[in-house]
């Protein structure tokens, strides 16, 4: 299971009393109710019984051995929404990392930052989250950390022109990645809205032609109030992808393929410690073998 066997298992070793047949209601019933309690939601997770139901009927499935490995299928299908991995094509990539306060987003960039330098990248750290106090100092320490630049201003400065300056550096510098930490708090929603969607409007002019990600980070312990700060990034700031930090042991972790089935974005990272090294590529096969 490698570095998704920290999970919890959904599937149960209780639930191997049951029969484990397309006409074993009590089953089915059991199984719908594992997979909410590992918030995997409501819809979610009725219509993947109601899937393997019909999987059972149709091609004769029965048993614990086959019935578990065709849960694995659908819910790894659920999964398949999109590419998974980072489009750094064009350089100076630029990541930008959004989503609350207090989700992991400084950290998941210092992560991301050694993962990228260790591959050979020329890497960039932005600390455009300008309205928490320390938040520059935090990503300062990833970035020595990770051995990657970084261009930062006061507490209380334009995140506008911080993005700005750090754009204009990574061109002169030749730099090949910029990851930008983002303000997670403002005012209101619609400021902090409106805050994002100028650092998209700076991308656009400077580096026009550059590769572009926009991450949100959720932490996976949130459950399915996760899923509501996906849906409402999604609606005003656009996204290409999910990384999912607290997926450890503690973590019931279904939130993964609700946000995937329901909103079509793809879990391109999850984080799965406080290590430099504990943020790896979204693998679905893996994961679903390590919950089910």
């Amino acid at each position: 299971m490698g570095f998704f066997s920290k999970l919890k298992k959904i599937w149960q070793e209780d639930i191997t009393g049951y029969a484990i047949s397309a006409d074993d209601e009590a089953f089915f019933d059991d199984l719908e109710e594992q997979l909410i309690l590992a918030d995997v939601g409501v819809e979610t997770a009725s219509s993947a019984v109601e899937k393997l139901r019909s999987k059972m009927k149709r091609e004769g499935v029965s048993g614990e051995t086959a019935v578990r490995a065709a849960l694995r299928e659908i819910l790894a299908a659920e999964l398949s929404v999109g590419d998974t991995a980072l489009d750094l094509s064009q350089k100076p990539a630029v990541v930008l990392f959004i989503g609350v306060n207090g989700v992991g987003k400084t950290t998941s960039i210092g992560k991301l930052g050694h993962q990228l330098k260790s591959e050979g990248e020329k890497v960039l750290f932005c600390a455009a989250d300008t309205f928490r106090a320390a938040a520059a100092d935090q990503l300062q320490i990833w970035a020595e950390r990770a051995g990657c630049e970084l261009v930062r201003s006061n507490e209380g400065a334009d995140p506008g022109a911080v993005l700005f300056d750090a754009l204009a550096a990574a061109k002169a510098r030749d730099m090949d990645v910029v990851l930008c930490d983002t303000a997670g708090r403002l005012h209101n929603k619609e400021n902090l809205m409106k805050e994002l969607a100028k650092l998209s409007k700076i991308i656009d002019r400077e580096c026009p032609d550059a590769s572009r990600e926009t991450l949100l980070v959720l932490d996976a312990t949130t459950g399915q109030n996760g899923l509501i700060q996906a849906r409402t990034f999604k609606e005003t700031a656009g996204l290409t992808g999910i990384v999912l930090t607290k997926l450890d042991g503690t973590a019931k972790g279904g939130i993964v393929i609700a946000i995937a089935r329901e909103l079509g974005v793809p879990v391109k990272y999850v984080g799965m410690g406080e290590g430099i090294e504990d943020l790896r590529p979204f693998d679905a096969k893996e994961y679903v073998e390590a919950i089910i």
